[in-house]
């Protein structure tokens, strides 16, 4: 009976943790376009964003990103040996590029805590996609349970990614357009 109230709270904290993940370079996202704002506007902007940011990163993300550490190895030994279950091999190999993904976050977060800005709204909206992409690929893994049915899923995840990607450049085209109006 355990297992089940370790599965369901590592579920809780991977939801949150990814909410936090998607949530903050939104965050990134508004402080970044709000540098073309006049001064006072900025600073008043960059000052809000940076107390949002900072609340959410360690209230939420950071704790959840460590609860998910925490409850999901906790798991592990239902599936033992794991070289019986190449789909949680490879679902590991995608957590650990997820918590990479969440480490580069962070170094953006402490980027603009300091007030530099090294990337662009654009650059910060295809970053914030990348965790949508974790996301889909973890769960289908999960859920199928499978490695070979894992390779429909990589040509879905790569379509996936290139619509996401086409996306971006409609939006951007369509906000300059508005801009100029």
């Amino acid at each position: 009976m355990s297992y089940f109230y370790l599965k369901a709270l590592h579920i809780i904290f991977v939801v949150t943790w990814f909410a936090g993940l998607f949530y903050i370079v939104r965050l990134f996202i508004y402080h970044a376009e709000a540098q073309d704002k006049p001064d006072e506007e900025k600073r008043i902007l960059s000052n809000q964003f940076k107390i949002m940011q900072r609340r959410l990163w360690y209230g939420i993300t950071w704790p959840s990103a460590i609860m998910t550490l925490i409850f999901g190895p906790s798991l592990i030994h239902v599936f033992m040996p794991l070289k019986d279950h190449t789909w949680l091999i490879t679902k590991i190999a995608f957590v650990v590029g997820l918590f990479l993904y969440h480490l580069s976050c962070h170094h953006i977060f402490k980027t603009l805590q300091r007030d530099e800005f090294k990337y662009s709204p654009t650059q910060l909206r295809v970053w914030n996609e990348v965790a949508t992409i974790f996301l889909v690929a973890i769960v289908f893994l999960v859920i199928l349970k499978d490695i070979t049915h894992m390779g429909y899923g990589l040509v879905g995840l790569i379509l996936f990614t290139m619509v996401l990607m086409v996306a971006i450049k409609i939006y951007k085209r369509i906000r300059l357009k508005n801009n100029q109006a």
